[in-house]
């Protein structure tokens, strides 16, 4: 079993904040997490870096308008204010 939401540590794992969350997602399990669908097909949002609203389908989703990458952690996953925005400067 995995241990990567076993923490509620503040900053840390699935429970940390902003860039370092994205990275997070994006290293779990291996990079499987990333793309795997949202349950309940996805949380409606405002882009934290253009303002735009999308539905955050995937663990780890660019914005369509202006393509900063937003994330979610599993644990966290059905919580809209739990999405972390990566900065303007991040790519994938």
């Amino acid at each position: 079993m995995c241990d990567c939401g076993s923490t509620r540590t503040p900053g840390m794992g699935p429970y940390a904040t902003e860039r370092a969350l994205v990275e997070f997602v994006l290293r779990a399990h291996g990079g499987a997490v990333a793309p795997s669908p949202l349950p309940n097909g996805g949380l409606d949002h405002d882009c934290q870096g253009c303002g735009q609203r999308f539905v955050l389908k995937t663990f780890v989703q660019k914005c369509p308008a202006c393509g900063g990458v937003h994330a979610v952690s599993p644990p966290r996953a059905n919580d809209p204010g739990a999405i972390q925005f990566a900065g303007s400067d991040f790519t994938l």
